[in-house]
């Protein structure tokens, strides 16, 4: 008798140990950006926030009476990924508060990992934005403590090769897309995550704003976009299995992220894009099932 698990379903043969490592090196380059730009606040912020996460997850396979899963490094990635998307002023007291509800809320209350249905870091980000809109929205500048907006905050008009290289005020691991695409070109490269989601996620994004005659350049390196579309919007549990639902999944994030920036009383858009996205996954996936019977 065959026994089939819970999602995610991986027949690579790779373990999740192997992938989480692996999205760990990825996130490396964007980290070391974080601090050269942002020094001791950036150590600070990402080890609550991963310890944070840690912890959680430990605490809470005691009171569930569950297997201990931190030998899976999923924890940590999510709090890895949830540092990277806060202030790097953020007070470490809420940082470790968005970690909690990331690991217990979204996902040890729905059994843990493969089955939660919104992304864990943005979910996280998502409830301090909420909870504390006044520190969320408190930007530094990089190499300094001075308060600052950022691009898309402020409609400025910074040079492409600044956000190329992540000299601007934004949060912590989002600034550099030299680095984020140093990651994901490994992430590619080695097949761990499917190229039809980023391609699909920042061309319709790019379209979007071409038809709209806004700077594409500016909204491809602007914000969470990049971190969005090859670390996020990329997450095995939370996006579709099949390739036409992945191509659904992206450009929907898409048609969001640009709506959102354009129209929104939100600067940015990519956070509430995938986690509006993550709940028509499981229908997605339902009407690919569908029409291939």
């Amino acid at each position: 008798m065959k026994i089939l698990a819970v999602s995610p379903h991986l027949h690579s043969g790779e373990t999740t140990p192997v992938l989480m490592h692996a999205v760990l090196l990825a996130l490396t380059p964007a980290l070391l950006a974080a601090l050269i730009f942002f020094g001791w606040r950036a150590f600070w912020l990402t080890a609550v926030c991963v310890g944070a996460a840690v912890l959680t997850e430990y605490l809470a396979a005691l009171f569930f009476h569950k297997k201990n899963c931190l030998n899976d490094y999923s924890a940590v990635v999510t709090g890895l990924l949830l540092a990277f998307v806060l202030p790097p002023s953020l007070p470490l007291w809420i940082a470790a508060l968005g970690a909690v509800f990331a690991v217990l809320i979204v996902k040890e209350l729905f059994g843990g990992l493969g089955q939660n249905i919104f992304n864990p870091a943005l979910s996280g980000r998502a409830f301090l934005l909420a909870s504390f809109p006044v520190f969320m929205t408190s930007w530094t500048a990089p190499f300094d403590a001075l308060t600052a907006a950022t691009p898309l905050a402020a409609g400025l008009k910074i040079d492409e090769w600044s956000m190329f290289l992540g000299n601007i005020p934004g949060s912590l691991g989002e600034t550099s897309a030299l680095a984020l695409l140093l990651g994901a070109a490994y992430l590619l490269c080695r097949k761990i995550i499917d190229w039809r989601i980023p391609l699909g996620y920042l061309g319709t994004v790019a379209l979007f704003m071409y038809l709209a005659g806004q700077n594409v350049a500016f909204h491809l390196l602007a914000g969470g976009l990049l971190l969005g579309a090859f670390f996020m919007a990329t997450d095995y549990t939370t996006s579709p299995m099949a390739r036409r639902g992945k191509w659904i999944f992206a450009i929907g994030c898409g048609i969001l992220t640009s709506v959102i920036r354009l129209w929104g009383g939100y600067p940015e858009g990519v956070c509430y894009s995938i986690l509006i996205m993550n709940m028509f996954v499981p229908l997605i996936d339902r009407l690919d099932e569908a029409k291939s019977k």
